[in-house]
Formats: C-alpha cells, sequence, structure tokens
C-alpha cells in the first residue's frame, strides 16, 4: 500500500520533470525572440527579458520573405500529407482486403525499402527532377514525397484489425471495394489518419535538405531554408532567429491542437486494444 502511495505521487512529478525538460528548449527560444542584443549578451544569462523587445520580430518580417516561406512550406506539406495519405491507405487496402499472386512479396519488398537511408536517394531523386525540368516548382519539391512505406505498414496493420465479415456484410448489400474503402474503412481509420497526418505534417514541415537541393529561387524557399537569411555574418545576433523560429514553430502547434482529440482517442483506442 506505501509503495502504490508513493509511485502515485512520483509519477506524475517524474512526468511533470520530464515534460519541462522537453519543452524548456522551446520556452527559451521564446524568451530570447523578446531580448535586445545587451540583454543577449549580458551575463548571468537571463531566461526572460525585463522589457519585451519587439524589434526581432520586426527583422523577421523585414529582412526575410517569411509569410511567403511560411505558405510553401504549408502548401507543400498539406499535399505531401494528403498524398501519403491517399497511397498508403489505398496500398494497405490492397494488401489486405485483396488476395492477388505476389502480395507477400511485394509487401515485403516494401518493407526492404524502410532499411535505405533517405540520404542514399538524394541524388538520383534530384537528378530525375532536373531531368523532368521541375527544379524550382512544388511538383519538384512534392513528387519524391508522395508516398511513405513507413505509413502503409502502420495502416496495413491497422487494417488488419477490421474484421472481414464488415466487408462480406457490405458486399452483401451492393457495396463495392471503392464505396467499402471510402464509407466503411477510412471512417473507422479515423484517429490512425489523423496520428499520421500530424506525423506527416510536422515531419515535412521541417524538412530541410530536399527543399535545399531543388530551389533555387527565393520566392520558392521554405521556412527551414528561409529562415537562414537572418544569421547575419556581420554580427552574431540570436534575437531575430529565435524570433523567426518561435513564427514557424505556430503551424505545427495549430495542426497538433486541431487533431489533438483525434490523436488522444488514438492513444487510448491502442492502449485498451493492448
Amino acid at each position: 500500500m506505501i509503495r502504490q502511495r508513493t509511485l502515485s505521487v512520483l509519477m506524475p512529478l517524474i512526468g511533470f520533470l520530464v515534460g519541462v525538460i522537453i519543452i524548456f528548449p522551446v520556452i527559451y527560444c521564446v524568451g530570447v525572440s523578446f531580448m535586445s542584443p545587451d540583454d543577449l549578451s549580458s551575463y548571468p544569462p537571463k531566461l526572460f527579458s525585463s522589457k519585451l523587445y519587439w524589434e526581432n520580430y520586426m527583422t523577421v518580417f523585414t529582412a526575410t520573405p517569411i509569410l511567403r516561406f511560411m505558405w510553401n512550406s504549408f502548401f507543400i506539406a498539406f499535399v505531401c500529407t494528403i498524398g501519403r495519405l491517399i497511397t498508403s491507405s489505398l496500398a494497405a487496402y490492397s494488401f489486405v482486403f485483396f488476395n492477388y499472386k505476389g502480395k507477400h512479396f511485394w509487401f515485403l519488398f516494401i518493407l526492404g525499402t524502410m532499411m535505405i537511408p533517405g540520404d542514399m536517394l538524394i541524388i538520383t531523386n534530384y537528378i530525375t527532377v532536373a531531368k523532368l525540368n521541375l527544379i524550382d516548382t512544388y511538383s519538384g519539391v512534392i513528387v519524391v514525397m508522395l508516398a511513405s512505406a513507413v505509413y502503409m505498414f502502420i495502416l496495413r496493420q491497422h487494417f488488419m484489425t477490421i474484421p472481414k465479415d464488415f466487408k462480406d456484410a457490405a458486399f452483401v448489400d451492393g457495396c463495392g471495394d471503392l464505396r467499402f474503402y471510402w464509407s466503411v474503412v477510412l471512417p473507422v481509420s479515423r484517429p490512425i489518419l489523423s496520428s499520421i497526418f500530424i506525423a506527416s505534417f510536422i515531419n515535412l514541415w521541417n524538412t530541410y535538405l530536399w527543399p535545399l537541393m531543388v530551389t533555387n529561387a527565393e520566392e520558392m524557399r521554405t521556412v527551414q531554408v528561409g529562415i537562414t537569411m537572418l544569421q547575419f555574418e556581420e554580427s552574431m545576433v540570436y534575437g531575430p532567429v529565435m524570433a523567426g523560429v518561435t513564427v514557424i514553430l505556430i503551424p505545427s502547434i495549430l495542426v497538433f491542437l486541431i487533431f489533438q482529440k483525434q490523436l488522444v482517442f488514438s492513444i487510448s483506442s491502442s492502449g485498451i486494444k493492448g
């Protein structure tokens, strides 16, 4: 009994401390974004400035077309995420509800691609995109990120938990594969689809290397590439950089808040099934 009471007190405390450690860099980033150059160079270092210094945010919006960068990142991340949901769910549906020759081979082949580091494909992907004259276009950035073997595997495992009797009953009522996929499989998979949307969107929002390679024009840059324009060589001023980082964190936080309910439901449902 004493041990249970001790654990009931320690576990929330440990969880709180871990949460503080994880979120501390974000808090410090926001604090630095409101510091003046004098506050940044003060010793000992400060967590928060005594006076809000808005010049850092003005620098972000005047020195760089940050809104254009954010639109580019949002458009690319959103389109690629929707594309991944479509391709992954269709592939997973095929692997679970269809029977055809070579199905297991192709599934193992897709799993095998997960072992190939993405950096190994950058050069060949760049050559392909260049030959298609897609440099400095949205299509050039998006085309190589429309499919994900990881999400195919996750959705395939989830679709296997859907009773096959659902499909048999639906087909007796005259439902075809496309309608069963759209009206039955996707609605019952909404929590896991929401989780994948969040993970994919944030991952693509933070992508740096591929957009850097296939975009040369400033108006086609994404936020992760464009934020480097705030690193002025003549001075080591971190305030504008942190202000820019704070600004580009907002869309990721909004996406998480919008899908938070579905994400929590997905986690709780997985725990109940386990």
